[in-house]
Parts: C-alpha cells; structure tokens; sequence
C-alpha cells in the first residue's frame, strides 16, 4: 500500500493521508479546502506558489469570485489554526498580487507501517514487528555513500558524495529535521601553497562548493553563506564553538594545494555535536582537466535531486550547464574578480571589474563573469560618492548579458535586479527579478539581503524585516546584513532599534564601512555632537560623502563656519572629479539652503544618483518633504501615492 508522506515545521505535523494537522500531539481542527491549501504550500516550502496554480489545483471549475473568496477564506483561516500573523508572518507570507510561500523549514517524512495502519489493532501488530529505531540525537556510525569531490570541478565531486550521505539523513529518523532543515557550513578551504596570492583560488572553490550545495535541495538543505564562514578562515579547529554560532549541525571543511598544473584537495564532513568525521576524501587532479567532468557531475548530480525531490523542475542539471565556462582560464579569472569583489571597497571595485571582463573575453558566453561585472558597475558608484552617469549603461548591458547567457541563474537575475533598482528605478522589473532569483535559489542570501533593502526603499518594512531576516539566517555573521538591518530600521525611523543594531556591528568590526550610517540615526534624534564624533572617525579627505555629511551635520547643528568649510572642500573635490549630484544636495538640506538642494536634487535625478533611490523613506529628506517640487520628483521617480512605493494588496 502507497504511503502518504507527514510534514513537520515548527510544532505542526500535517499528515496527508487522514489530513490532519497536529500541534505537539493535539489535533486541530481544519476544514478541508483550507488543509489542501496547507497540503500544496508545505510540499512547496520555500517556493511561491502562484494563485493561478492554487485555483487551478482547486478551484478550476468554480468562477473567478468564488476562486477569489474561497482561497481568501482558505488563507485567513490557516493563518488562525497556526497562530500566525499576515503582517509579520512566521509561516505563510503573501506575496502581494502573485501567490503565498511556506516560510517555514519543513521536513518531510515517510510515516511508519503503524501510522500507515487502518486500525489500532493493525497498528499495534505492526509496531511489535518493527525493528528499534535510533536513539534521540544518534546518527549512525556506517560509512556514508561514496560520491565525488572535486571543487571547480571538484567542488561538484564532493557534493555527489554529500548528497549521498545527506540523502540517507532525509530517509532516516533523524530528529535535527524535524523542525527545520539541516544545515550545513562550508568552512573556507584551506591554502597549503603557503602563497597567500594563491587565496582568491581557495576563496573561490569555497564559495563554488556553497553555491553548488545550496542548490541541491533548498526545502531541506540550507548552506551557510560565505561572508559568514569567511570569519573561520584560520580558525577550523573550533567546530564546537562554530555549530551554535552559525546554527549549524554539520561541517564540511578542506583543503587545497595548487602548483605544477595539478591540484590537490581534501574534506571532509563533521557533525558538530560530537565532531565525529563523517566522510571524508582527498583528490588529485589536473588542472588543465577540471572542467571536462562538469557535464558528467552534474548529470549525477540531478539525479540525486531527482530522488530526493521527485520534481524535475528542481533539476539543477540545467541550471548549473549554463554557469560553467568551457576553459579553466576564464574560471581562474572569475575566481580572481569574485576575490577583490567580495572585498567592498572603492579600491577593490575596479580590480573586480578587470578581472571579470578578463574572464568574459576568455569566455563570452559565461553568465556569471557578466552578472558580476553588472554588480559592480550597479553599486560602485555608491562607495565612492563620484557619479555613476559613466557606470549605468555598463551595468545595463551586463545584467541584460548575464540573463540572456543564465536564464537559470539566481545572480545573473540579481544583477538585473539591482540595476533596475539602483540604475533605471524600474521598481516592477526589481521586484520581479528578485522574486525570481528567490524562487531560483531559496539559499542564496545575497537575493533575499537585497530584496529586503528594496523593499525598505518602497516603505514596506514589514515585508523588508522578513527578508532581512531570511538572510541573517542564511548569512548570520554577515556584517553587511547586520548593518542593512540597522539602516532598515533607520528608514523606519525606528531610531533607538537602530542604533543599538549599529553598535553591535561596530562592536564586531570598528571600522565597518555601512555602519558609519549610524552618525545619521544621532543626527535625527537631535544627537549632534555625538554624529560629528562618529563621522570623524571615518574621515576620508577624498571622499565626497564625509564632506557631505559633515556640511549637513554641522549646519544642522548651527556651526555654519565648519558647514562653509565642508561645502567649500566638496566644491574643490568636485572640480577635480565630478562629485554625485546628491552628495551637494545633502550638505545644502543641512544648511537649509532649499533652493540649491532642490536644484541638486533635479541633477541627481538627471543622472540617476544610486543613493536617491532612498528619497522615499531616508529622514534626511523630511525638511522637503512637504515642498510641492519633492512630490513632483517622487511622482516622476514612481515613488509617490499608490505606484511601485506603496505596499501591493
């Protein structure tokens, strides 16, 4: 007799067969259109399941009202049997004007022959019978299905042999899925080479293998981002201390050695609690080689998802065939420009660009040398504070390039994003593009970081907070997300919150870049002295914003000689490298001078200023805000009313 599978997430169980839905034993009470929604949702969890497919699945023979007041009836009453909220859901969110997603982690089962029985007397026979399970928290100890490791292509090696293992946890009573997915860190690979020039080679296979793991399986699987492990780069021996601090229940660590042609890497798989080694392998390969097994792992690879998600449309066979480059060269040059640009900094970014071209014309088909040159031509501007008239139509055609190569692929359709946000304020297309490399790759924490900021630029702060959260879990030491959560509170004007997230990043990190924003969240609670200080602690003497900030700050404060000074500097600086529109417009909101903000403004809008994307919501405004000429900018920049700004019903 064919089993129904039983879905656990948080204390919910939701047993297909009888359709029933438990909380920690006590069965509640559920109508059965409401359980078939339910039923589709956490079999999708993490996926958006549009309203076309539920009233298809449901409702195909009844009118489109009835399909609308049946599915809305549906929702509200499983958000009453789950207790949860639809303005800060912790299960089921909508998505306005598309579908619903199962936020939650949900593991998924095979019920026991008993829960299978048709009786009780049936049911007990059976568990007489059964063989004894394992205890709570006890993995066993046989040796894991062997598959192979070898990152850039051995990377795909190791994760066939980890989806072997991690096939076996799915199948087996394992009690870590029962309320949320396993999760897995990918500590940074090892350089044994001793050459530190060799680090953007290890860095990169690091970040492959987390790629490659977070597409796997992302209802079950969730792999820890790389700006988090990055922290553990010398620090591999402290597994113990590593699990709770990412929320992590196994450990995937290696290392690589590279020289003469050839390339040799070792890992292997830890599980926290006891740090006992799992699996393990080590590799020897030429590099010249690498790359001739991709389409061969990944066809092994799709397999193993095919098993264990029964749905070809997970398939990552052809996702990951247009992510490959044909020669090693233009991989090694990617890895290269992924190095200098995960560094974040006005230096780092022109590295990152040379080295992704390089990569582009070895391989001019190659998505991803194309959707991380659109990344850094979309965001380069903004840590410098020079204008980006010059980067917009790079970044344009680079995003078109990257979707048009990987139409498959989570970052080429980020980078889309982000120009349509950044560069052209096309905040439909932003939105979409997000909502599609989400729903491409749920693990992938730079979507759901950047997405929650657009939706903070559009005023909807409960929607950002989820999927700011959503990349802390995924990224949870990223400092980057921790500081966009604080700035997110900012535009909040939820300014206490703010502040004391700000601190716990700088306390992290002094001299983290985004969390200088903090001198904003003094200034509008009236702490002048205290903005001044912090923005003196990140002095640049040319870079236009410390300049911009510092003539706003000290205008507001009443210390006009200084804000004269910090005006006259700016003015120099913009001669010698033209200066973003916006930069001006800030200093001169300060010294209440509205007639020369308007007029910076109308140039920052005519060169489309990165940051005036927050002109929305960023308090800095609000002494323009009620100016007939500030409603008119929102208006052209579709910011204003009910447009993109406003939250979707």
């Amino acid at each position: 007799m064919p089993t129904s599978p039983i879905y656990r997430f948080g204390p919910y169980e939701v047993r297909t067969r009888s359709r029933e839905i438990y909380n920690g034993g006590t069965k509640l009470k559920l109508r059965p259109q409401p359980f078939q929604v339910l039923e589709i949702l956490v079999q999708r969890a993490g996926d958006v399941v549009t309203r076309e497919e539920l009233r298809g699945q449901l409702w195909s023979q009844r009118t489109f009202v009835d399909f609308e007041h049946g599915l809305n009836t549906a929702i509200k009453e499983l958000r009453s049997v789950l207790n949860d909220s639809a303005t800060e859901p912790k299960y089921i969110q909508t998505l306005p004007k598309l579908g619903y997603r199962m936020m939650a982690l949900v593991a998924v089962e095979e019920p026991s022959r008993a829960e299978e029985a048709s009786s009780p007397k049936e049911a007990a026979a059976i568990q007489d019978l059964s063989l004894p399970m394992n205890l709570p928290g006890e993995l066993p100890q046989t040796p894991a299905r062997r598959g192979w490791l070898l990152p850039v292509a051995i990377a795909l090696l190791a994760v066939a042999g980890l989806t072997g293992y991690y096939q076996w946890l799915l199948h087996h009573n394992v009690p870590h899925a029962e309320n949320r997915r396993l999760m897995l860190a990918v500590l940074p690979f090892e350089n044994l080479t001793g050459d530190v020039t060799q680090d953007y080679f290890s860095d990169g296979l690091t970040e492959e293998m987390i790629a490659q793991l977070g597409r796997l399986d992302p209802q079950h699987l969730g792999v820890i981002a790389r700006t988090s492990v990055m922290r553990y780069k010398q620090n591999h021996d402290q597994v113990e201390k590593i699990g709770p601090e990412l929320g992590v229940q196994y450990v995937l660590e290696g290392s690589v050695r590279r020289d003469a042609g050839k390339v040799r890497i070792s890992a292997q798989l830890i599980q926290v609690k006891d740090q006992s080694n799992l699996w393990s392998h080590e590799y020897d390969r030429e590099l010249s080689n690498l790359l001739s097994l991709q389409s061969e792992i990944a066809q092994a690879i799709a397999g193993q998802i095919r098993i264990t998600l029964g749905d070809a449309k997970h398939d990552p066979a052809t996702r990951e065939a247009v992510t490959w480059p044909k020669s090693y060269e233009a991989y090694d040059l990617y890895l290269k420009g992924l190095y200098f640009w995960n560094k974040r900094t006005p230096q780092s970014f022109p590295r990152a660009v040379e080295y992704f071209q390089e990569s582009a014309k070895k391989e001019p088909n190659y998505a991803r040398a194309y959707a991380g040159l659109a990344d850094s031509y979309a965001v380069m501007s903004g840590f410098s504070g020079f204008s980006p008239k010059e980067l917009i139509p790079k970044a344009r055609q680079a995003a078109e390039r990257a979707v048009e190569l990987g139409d498959s692929l989570a970052e080429a359709h980020t980078a889309r994003a982000v120009v349509a946000q950044n560069l052209d304020w096309d905040w439909n297309t932003a939105e979409k593009e997000y909502r599609r490399a989400i729903e491409l790759d749920f693990n992938y924490a730079t979507a759901h970081h950047w997405y929650a900021e657009f939706l903070a630029l559009m005023g909807r702060f409960d929607e950002a907070s989820i999927q700011i959260e959503q990349a802390r879990q995924l990224d949870p030491l990223s400092l980057i997300v921790a500081a966009d959560r604080a700035v997110i509170l900012y535009y909040a004007k939820q300014y206490d919150a703010a502040m004391i997230q700000f601190r716990a990043v700088l306390e992290m990190d002094p001299v983290f870049p985004r969390a200088q924003m903090v001198s904003s969240v003094y200034a509008e609670k009236g702490m002048y002295a205290e903005a001044l200080a912090e923005l003196n602690t990140w002095r640049g003497n040319e870079n236009p914003w410390y300049w911009g900030r510092l003539a706003y700050f000290t205008g507001r404060s009443g210390q006009s000689a200084e804000s004269r000074r910090a005006l006259a500097r700016l003015q120099r600086l913009d001669r010698e490298h033209q200066v973003d529109p916006l930069v001006f417009a800030v200093a001169y909101i300060g010294v209440a001078d509205k007639e020369r903000a308007f007029i910076w403004l109308e140039k920052s809008y005519a060169e489309h200023s990165i940051s005036l994307t927050a002109v929305k919501v960023d308090p800095l405004f609000d002494p323009l805000r009620s100016d007939p000429r500030f409603e008119s900018l929102l208006q052209r920049m579709n910011l204003s009313g009910s447009g993109a700004g406003a939250r979707a019903n």
